[in-house]
Parts: C-alpha cells; sequence; structure tokens
C-alpha cells in the first residue's frame, strides 16, 4: 500500500535542538541538518557544519543555537521557511520543525519521518522512495514529484499535508501515498505513473493530465479533462485498506464504503490510471483528521 509508519522519538532517545536565531535575508542551504549527518557528531562537530548562504560557505552555528550533542532525532525551533534541503536524503531518525520549512524538504529522503507544525515550500518529498512526511499547514508545489528533467518521481513513502498544495503535486509520481487535506492546484497526478494520490479537498484543473497509471481519490466533484472516459460507478474494495492505514496517521477518509464513480485515462496518452470521485453528500466529513497526530507526540 505504500503508507510509512510515523516513527518518532521516544523518551530514552537524546534529541539535539536547533533554534534559528534569525530567518536568513537569502534561502540558505543546509542539507547537512539530517539524522544521517548528525548522528555520530559531537557539539564542537555539529556546530562547525557547513552551510550556504549564496556562495558563501559558513558554519551552522552562524544561523542556529546548538543544544545538545549530534543525534538521529532533531528538532527544529523557528521559522525556517527559507532554509533549504532539511532532511535531503535521510535513510533515518526524526526531524521535527515547529515552525516553517523551505524548498526540498526531505527530497529524495529513503527512510525516517520529518514533521513540521507550519507551512512548507515547493519540492516536499521530491523523488522520495521512503519514509513519512507530515506538514500540518500548507505546502508549495511539486510535492512528491520529479525534478525538471526526471523520469520518475516519488517511488515509496507517504506524505501527509493538512492545508493546501501548490502546482503539480504528485508528477510523474510512480509509488507511494499523497494526502492533502485541503485544495490542490493545477496538474495534480501530472504524468502520474503509479501511486495513490487522496484529494480530501478537491482540485482546481487539470487534475490527472497524462496519466498513464496509478490512482487518484477526490472525496469532491473535480472538472475533468474531455480525455477522461466514466467506466462506472462501484465500491472500490482497497479503499477500505487504505481507511485503516490512515486512521492509525490521523486521517479520516468518510464515504469509503459508499458508491463512487471511476473514471479511466488520460486517454490522450493513453493511459490507464484511475480517477475516483465521491459522492458530494460525503464532502462535509472531509480532512480534518489529517493534521492530527495520532502518535501523541
Amino acid at each position: 500500500m505504500g503508507l510509512a509508519r510515523l516513527a518518532g522519538p521516544t523518551d530514552d532517545v537524546i534529541m539535539i535542538t536547533l533554534t534559528l536565531k534569525e530567518q536568513p535575508s537569502v534561502p540558505l542551504e543546509a542539507e547537512v541538518i539530517s539524522p544521517d549527518v548528525l548522528a555520530n557528531l559531537d557539539h564542537a562537530a555539529v556546530r562547525a557544519l557547513p552551510v550556504y548562504l549564496g556562495k558563501r560557505r559558513l558554519r551552522l552555528d552562524e544561523f542556529f543555537e546548538v543544544d545538545g550533542p549530534g543525534s538521529e532525532q532533531i528538532v527544529i525551533r523557528g521559522d525556517a521557511g527559507k532554509v533549504k534541503m532539511i532532511g535531503r536524503g535521510m535513510t533515518r531518525g526524526s526531524v521535527r520543525i515547529k515552525g516553517n520549512a523551505g524548498m526540498h524538504l526531505g527530497a529524495e529522503m529513503k527512510g525516517g519521518s520529518i514533521e513540521v507544525t507550519g507551512n512548507a515550500s515547493d519540492w516536499v518529498g521530491a523523488e522520495m522512495t521512503g519514509g513519512f512526511i507530515r506538514i500540518q499547514g500548507n505546502a508549495g508545489g511539486q510535492v512528491g514529484a520529479a525534478y525538471r528533467g526526471s523520469l520518475a518521481g516519488m517511488n515509496g513513502g507517504a506524505i501527509l499535508i493538512g492545508g493546501t498544495a501548490g502546482l503539480e503535486v504528485g508528477m510523474r509520481m510512480k509509488r507511494g501515498t499523497i494526502v492533502v487535506g485541503k485544495t490542490v492546484r493545477d496538474f495534480a497526478g501530472l504524468q502520474m505513473k503509479g501511486g495513490t494520490i487522496f484529494l480530501l479537498g478537491g482540485a482546481e484543473i487539470r487534475t490527472g493530465a497524462w496519466m498513464f497509471r496509478g490512482t487518484i481519490v477526490s472525496l469532491l466533484p473535480v472538472a475533468l479533462l474531455p480525455t477522461f472516459s466514466f467506466a462506472c460507478e462501484y465500491n472500490p474494495s482497497f479503499l477500505r485498506l487504505y481507511v485503516k492505514q490512515l486512521a492509525a496517521l490521523g486521517v479520516s477518509l468518510p464515504n469509503a464504503n459508499g458508491r463512487w464513480k471511476r473514471y479511466t485515462g488520460d486517454n490522450s496518452v493513453p493511459g490507464k490510471g484511475e480517477i475516483l470521485i465521491g459522492e458530494p453528500e460525503a464532502s462535509a466529513a472531509s480532512a480534518t483528521g489529517v493534521v492530527s497526530n495520532s502518535s501523541g507526540r
């Protein structure tokens, strides 16, 4: 099914806390903020890690107060909306951001978990192959998408967005699960090759454009391209399996036992993808559970 479990810190695990001194004037590249990098470093080594402000190579402690030695459990405090590449390529551990997060959060990650209490910018989980990302607020464009020129986007793991999301969510994704609680902008599932996208708050236009395979589930009516064909109205049994897994992550999927309209396409490719649209009366119960944290952290 592709859904990851949320693995967080426990009471007997030492955490390292990074507190942003002030938001940088331009985006700060800080891919060293990753459990794989920090896990075995002492306090001094963490403070000396390199980050990049434009072309300038600087130290991590010029921007963050560092509390504790290196650890697989990282807590970031402050508005990190201009801090890029946090958790990029991570394979283990957890990152909790108490505030906003910048571009490329969790890009190419393979394992572990990331949680953001605020909003996140573009390219969340781009080309990730495993792990779990939860954004309690809104996300930018290209969530779980392929980078420009790349043939494959997200290929495993799960991304949960509590609020809205931008353009091209799940572009060229092959596996994994994306859940968005509120409205998604244009081209959700663009050139999708597999995996599942749940649109609990519906989407704008061109949903599923040029999709080859995969499933898009919308609780609200969406304007479909004319290259999608109505197939049937039925009760998909696989949704009941998703209900259990999503519930464990704090997400409510109403009307899973109800009737769904199934459309296939995109026939312009031609593709074998599907878009499921729930009955209108189910929409009132949508999305409220997306941001809750069932782990109690």
